[in-house]
This record gives C-alpha cells, sequence and structure tokens, in this order.
C-alpha cells in the first residue's frame, strides 16, 4: 500500500506554524477531497496551554471545512479507527508527543528507552501513513535554544533532532515557518 503524502512543518515557538499547517491542510483537503482530522497531542498542564489549546479550537472552528478533534496525549495510532484513505491529518505538534511519551511518571531515562521512544514515534507515523491521505507535522526548532547546559534537556535536544531528520528525509515537503512566513525547505 502506497504511504501517505507527508509534510513537515517546523519552527520556533509562536511563529504561526501551527496556523500555516491548519491552512496547508485545508489546501490538501480540497485537492484531495479529503476530510479533516486535526491529532492534538497537547495537555492543559498550566493557564497558557489552556488558552493556546482554546485558540486552536476556535481557530477551526471557523474554518470553511469541518475538523474532527482527536485528543491523544500519547499512543497516537488511536486516531486509526476515526480515519481512512481520504482523511488529512494534522498533528499538532511532535515536540509535545515526544514531552509526552518521553516524561512519565517514573520513567528512567536509560538508552534503551530513549530508543525505543524514538521508534515508537517513527513507527506510529509510518502506521497512520498507511491509512490515510495525508499528514501534516508541526514541531518546534528548540535546538535553536541555548539549553545544553542541563543533561535531561540536550537528551531531548538530541531526540527530537533525530526525530526531526528522519521525518523530513521521508516528507514529501517541508516548511520552516519563522514571523509568519513559511519557508519551504524541501518539496
Amino acid at each position: 500500500m502506497e504511504k501517505a503524502r507527508l509534510c513537515f512543518i517546523t519552527g520556533g515557538v509562536r511563529s504561526g506554524k501551527s496556523s500555516f499547517a491548519e491552512r496547508k491542510a485545508l489546501e490538501y483537503a480540497r485537492l484531495m477531497e479529503g476530510n479533516l482530522q486535526y491529532l492534538a497531542c497537547g495537555r492543559a498542564s498550566d493557564a497558557e496551554m489552556g488558552e493556546r489549546i482554546l485558540r486552536h479550537q476556535k481557530d477551526r472552528l471557523r474554518s470553511p471545512i469541518t475538523w474532527e478533534t482527536s485528543e491523544y496525549a500519547t499512543d497516537i495510532t488511536r486516531i486509526a479507527a476515526k480515519v481512512d484513505s481520504d482523511s488529512i491529518i494534522l498533528l499538532d505538534c511532535l515536540t509535545t508527543l515526544l514531552d509526552n511519551e518521553l516524561f512519565g511518571p517514573g520513567v528512567p531515562l536509560e538508552a534503551e528507552f530513549l530508543h525505543s521512544i524514538q521508534s515508537k514515534i517513527i513507527t506510529d507515523i509510518e502506521e497512520l501513513r498507511k491509512q490515510i491521505g495525508c499528514l501534516i507535522i508541526v514541531s518546534n526548532e528548540v535546538v535553536q535554544e541555548p539549553f545544553f547546559q542541563n543533561e535531561l534537556l540536550h537528551i531531548y535536544g538530541r531526540m527530537l533532532g533525530t526525530l526531526h531528520q528522519t521525518i523530513v528525509g521521508q516528507a514529501d515537503e517541508a516548511f520552516l515557518v519563522e514571523s509568519g512566513i513559511p519557508l519551504q525547505m524541501k518539496g
């Protein structure tokens, strides 16, 4: 079976990448005559995150095409029961998904576990791509931030960078969004 089209969108915090990703999803939905699925990985862990989630929900309500929203902080393949070959999934966001998969209660951050998390995320993405028409993945460019004084953040940054490289290697298109301006890097 052919794998779905893959679009990767990254950028700094508050760069406009989610808004661009939603516009890109609408473009694909019109082109492919598909249905829109929003796969939210965020948790309302504080007031700011709660406000961001509400803003994204309101943005999708104003969309000319209806979005079906699924909220899965981990194990993203659970959306499989709700999608078909006409589905365009916007996964927002890889950074949050990695956080959720990686930093569970009492989880030891040993090399084998770290590798298993990376493999799980890539495998889950590949499984979704077998069932749908298009997958758009949003992520953050946190490796540009000066956080390497902390070993845990260094591990996280390396893992995210590896995930980005793997996903972009498979992607049909890749964009970097800065100040609301998308720069096409691949495709």
